[in-house]
């Protein structure tokens, strides 16, 4: 909103022309987003404690969550406010990627919020795995043809595969690209959402691979660095740098609530929006398959739910203690904060090994 109202002047003052830059108004969305969740935080904790007095926790979890009980969830409500609004500020709303993966953040955050008011009305009983994957799978499948419609080398980006470490290789996978794509965001969104268990576990990576997916679309929608580091150059996708760097700043925000002892759960509202967020940026930057290196935490947190799943179906015996991952830890007797930190430096880590595939090519 600010670039359409202030660029058109900038002629006549020169300040105004800061508006111009990506990163200037990426800044703005960093600390506007942190700035609103700071003031509008304690406001939506309180109003969701009201409507939770009784909340309750997760029964598939340690009993050591029991001394969870009381705290209120939903909290996905208050980084959608601050990222949506942060957005629409400092974003080129002119953008059709800003517009399509704000579609995607705040359509899976309806999903997941609905989950969610199901589990709290229901005694725990969210929607149907079967019906959230279907709701997800038609929304994440028109977003991604919507994307493809966007870009302007419709044959050349709009249905391939980028392939890290290879710089010149694009697969064109036809009409199934839409299916891989739409399954690139919901398995993003649903990976979150599993790791999604102890106090600020899944906030911190999120905004860790948020930061990483701010500077692969600044590069992807700048020619000179694109072309500089052998990468297939997407116009316009620099926009989302914006969005993303919203995201780092909401999380952030919603992390000083969620830092334990957590005064708020981000449930499926927050989870399943910020999962899919990133899936829809790792679509329009061509980054999917980086996105597993980035988001390599939650790839190991929803394999050892399938492992632990395929392992009692087929021979009876479980793997880990608990699944997901972090819980099998906490059986084993770590303490809570022991295994948010050390989970939060292999997210470090894998997120510096998806940035060095920029110059891997």
């Amino acid at each position: 909103m600010l670039y359409l109202l202030l660029v058109p002047y900038a002629d006549q003052i020169g300040a105004f022309n800061l508006f111009r830059y990506i990163t200037f108004r990426s800044g703005g969305a960093v600390v506007t987003a942190l700035t609103l969740s700071f003031i509008v935080g304690p406001r939506i904790i309180a109003w969701l404690r009201s409507k939770q007095p009784n909340a309750t926790v997760r029964e598939d979890t340690p009993d050591t969550h029991l001394a969870k009980k009381g705290t209120p969830t939903m909290g996905g409500v208050l980084i959608l406010f601050a990222v949506t609004v942060s957005t629409l500020l400092w974003a080129d709303l002119r953008n059709g990627y800003v517009w399509a993966v704000l579609g995607v953040t705040l359509g899976f955050g309806l999903i997941g919020f609905y989950d969610d008011f199901q589990k709290l009305t229901k005694r725990g009983r969210g929607i149907s795995a079967r019906f959230k994957f279907a709701l997800q799978m038609i929304l994440a499948v028109t977003v991604t043809v919507w994307i493809a419609w966007i870009m302007p080398e419709r044959d050349a980006l709009s249905t391939s595969l980028a392939v890290p470490f290879l710089k010149s290789l694009l697969i064109d996978l036809g009409w199934f690209f839409f299916v891989f794509a739409a399954l690139v965001i919901v398995g993003a969104s649903n990976a979150v959402n599993l790791t999604d268990g102890l106090d600020g576990l899944a906030i911190v990576p999120v905004a860790i691979a948020a930061g990483c997916f701010a500077a692969f679309a600044y590069v992807v929608g700048n020619t000179i660095f694109s072309n500089y580091l052998f990468i297939h150059y997407v116009p316009g996708s620099g926009e989302l740098t914006v969005f993303c760097a919203a995201i780092v700043g909401a999380a952030l925000g919603f992390l000083w609530f969620n830092a334990p002892p957590a005064m708020v759960f981000m449930g499926d509202t927050g989870s399943l929006s910020m999962g899919g967020a990133l899936g829809a940026v790792a679509v329009v930057t061509k980054h999917e398959i980086v996105l597993a290196i980035v988001g390599g935490l939650f790839v190991l947190e929803t394999v050892s739910v399938i492992v632990q799943v395929a392992s009692f179906k087929l021979t009876g015996k479980r793997v880990f203690m608990m699944a997901p991952l972090h819980h099998h830890f906490e059986k084993k007797g770590w303490k809570e904060p022991t295994i948010v930190i050390r989970f939060w430096i292999i997210a470090m880590i894998l997120a510096l090994a998806g940035l060095s595939t920029l110059k891997l090519r």
